[in-house]
């Protein structure tokens, strides 16, 4: 899942209508911000040496998606880095499902399992994502990696709206997944986990050859290291 020279061919030349990527090192330390559309489409930060990272800033309005492995840290990357407001003062709305299954987990009795009360909350959750799009604030959406219709969604609804879509995607190794699983005290099980480690899988590949996600104005390659330098996720 790692990268190997520029492009991910042992040749070293980009594949047909690939993107180049941008060269590991990041903005200057004294940078402020980092804005992964403006400077390159496709923005590499794995493995960086210029540790911390400058914010990564995006067009207000626009929607950005969180993906990686189950355990990768996306949602603590969102907690941590996203800014709850934009630069002019709108609000900036967070969209994570474990936030969603948190909040029927305490309104419900402890005995249940998960299973039973899952539909509902996929239905809570897909229905707060689409009243966040609808609002017309900036938007960030955590993603798992496996449901590529909710990215096609999120591509056709951002192209509707006149807004971009954007990914910063957490690559990290599966045993490092699996260990941020046991450290939240939840998992998948394992068939579930493989589709989600191929779907990631499938992801970084593409980003590593140069080509965007499909509908993606730009994306983000992130190590764990990386993630928990950059300053914060920002929108102007």
């Amino acid at each position: 899942m790692h990268r190997h020279g520029a492009y991910a061919t042992t040749s070293g030349v980009a594949p047909p209508g690939a993107l180049p990527l941008q060269p590991r090192a990041p903005e200057p330390a004294a940078a402020e911000a980092l804005w992964p559309s403006r400077r390159s489409p496709v923005l590499d930060l794995r493995g960086s040496p210029d540790l911390p990272l400058p914010e990564l800033r995006y067009p207000v309005g626009d929607v950005l998606v969180v993906s990686g492995m189950p355990g990768s840290g996306k949602s603590t990357l969102i907690k941590r880095a996203v800014a709850g407001l934009d630069t002019r003062g709108g609000v900036v709305r967070r969209v994570d499902s474990q936030d969603t299954r948190d909040h029927w987990e305490r309104r419900l009795p402890g005995f249940l399992p998960y299973p039973l009360y899952r539909p509902l909350v996929r239905i809570a959750h897909y229905a707060g994502l689409r009243r966040a799009l609808r609002s017309g604030d900036s938007v960030v959406v955590h993603d798992c990696g496996t449901q590529a219709w909710v990215r096609r969604w999120l591509a056709r609804d951002a192209r509707c709206r006149d807004r971009s879509l954007h990914m910063a995607l957490l690559d990290v190794p599966p045993e490092v997944a699996l260990e941020g699983q046991a450290s939240r005290g939840r998992g998948v099980s394992g068939y579930a986990f493989v589709r989600h480690r191929r779907a990631v899988g499938r992801l970084v590949a593409g980003t590593e050859g140069g080509r965007l996600p499909d509908g993606c104005a730009s994306a983000v390659l992130l190590d764990r290291k990386a993630a928990a330098a950059v300053r914060g996720i920002g929108f102007e």
